[in-house]
């Protein structure tokens, strides 16, 4: 915690005045408790004349069109580009975190574009983006700025796409998601000891959110275990894992498990091998779920969707590249006429594995 904040800062509601001249966050399930002019763990929240607020709304670290595929969601608009951006800071403290020089920024020299809901909607609408992505780093903790950008974005037809870890408290769980189209939320692991060793969170949390995001919700929703050598990757926890997804979740929620590679604070893990990745994915199907993915690696097979139930090949994927289309408009089977989850408008789109940096300053000066 800091006793630095910027003077430009938004109001936030979940919050409390627990006494002794501190105030309480109740965004996560940190709880964080701050004197005057300190911020939370997650470096953007702060106590700033008696009430939390967020310090970094209207800036980010970048934005970027990627391909919606590598988000990872494979059912939602496949095909499609996004406009993906971040802020600074997270709720969590993952050693292997792949985008640390984002998440785990205390510095507010990371948020190098400025841009309002309305120009990032306008932006994304005349670059040709089916959804916006809010990523790299937790959108949970700037939810005010990215509830304002995903309003902004439905008044121009344009999806929003959050990509969290889910670390999020029951109220403002329900507020964040009424303004999210999709999610995918990552499953860092199946134990206890992982998430409050290796991620300073609560495994249970994470599942209440994810039941509440399948079970309660229309957001569209996929999950994703990056899993790392020696920590989360045996066989009893990922059939554990696996099992769990199909009891509480059903077989319909896509799963990706992808590769680790060392990173931040875990240098000293090997990648992950692909075999590992296959394993899981075999796991997966064998425990009842009909869409189970391998990711951060080549595998044809592994990136395909197949129809549940005649066992066709729906998309075929190498990497991003999406070779072959086997669904109706409607996502049907054009074998068997089964209905394949997810979300589809259409045709699939071409936009491929293109990656392509944005400046928002360009479309502020019109």
């Amino acid at each position: 915690m800091t006793a630095t904040i910027e003077k430009d800062v938004w109001p936030t509601k979940y919050w409390e005045d627990v006494g002794h001249e501190r105030v309480q966050c109740n965004v996560c399930p940190n709880h964080c408790r701050l004197a005057e002019g300190q911020r939370g763990a997650c470096f953007v929240r702060a106590n700033h004349g008696g009430q939390i607020v967020l310090t970094t709304y209207g800036r980010s670290s970048g934005f970027c069109i990627d391909p919606i595929e590598k988000k990872p969601l494979n059912h939602f608009l496949p095909g499609t580009p996004i406009l993906s951006f971040g802020t600074a800071g997270c709720n969590l403290t993952c050693r292997f975190c792949q985008n640390w020089s984002i998440s785990k920024s205390r510095e507010l020299d990371t948020l190098m574009d400025e841009a309002s809901p309305e120009i990032i909607a306008r932006a994304a609408k005349e670059l040709g983006c089916s959804s916006v992505a809010f990523t790299y780093n937790d959108p949970v903790i700037f939810m005010e700025y990215a509830m304002d950008i995903a309003d902004a974005c439905h008044e121009r037809g344009i999806k929003a796409v959050a990509v969290t870890a889910g670390y999020i408290c029951a109220e403002p769980r329900r507020e964040f998601y009424t303004h999210m189209d999709a999610a995918n939320v990552d499953l860092k692991g199946f134990t206890d000891h992982f998430y409050k060793a290796i991620c300073g969170g609560q495994l249970d949390n994470i599942k209440e959110t994810l039941v509440y995001l399948v079970k309660e919700t229309n957001v569209w929703t996929e999950i994703t275990t990056l899993l790392i050598p020696g920590e989360n990757d045996s066989a009893e926890e990922v059939d554990a894992l696996t099992k769990w997804c199909r009891e509480a979740l059903g077989p319909d929620v896509p799963l990706h498990f992808t590769a680790f590679h060392p990173d931040f604070k875990m240098l000293d893990r090997p990648p992950t091998p692909p075999a590992t990745l296959i394993r899981a994915r075999q796991i997966g199907l064998r425990n009842g779920l009909r869409y189970v993915y391998t990711g951060n690696v080549h595998d044809t097979t592994g990136g395909t969707t197949f129809c549940h139930a005649c066992g066709a090949k729906l998309i075929v994927r190498d990497w991003y590249e999406m070779l072959e289309w086997n669904l109706s408009d409607d996502g049907r089977c054009k074998k068997c006429g089964a209905k394949c989850a997810g979300v589809f408008n259409g045709p699939a789109g071409d936009w491929g594995a293109r990656r392509q940096p944005v400046r928002l300053r360009d479309f502020a000066r019109r």
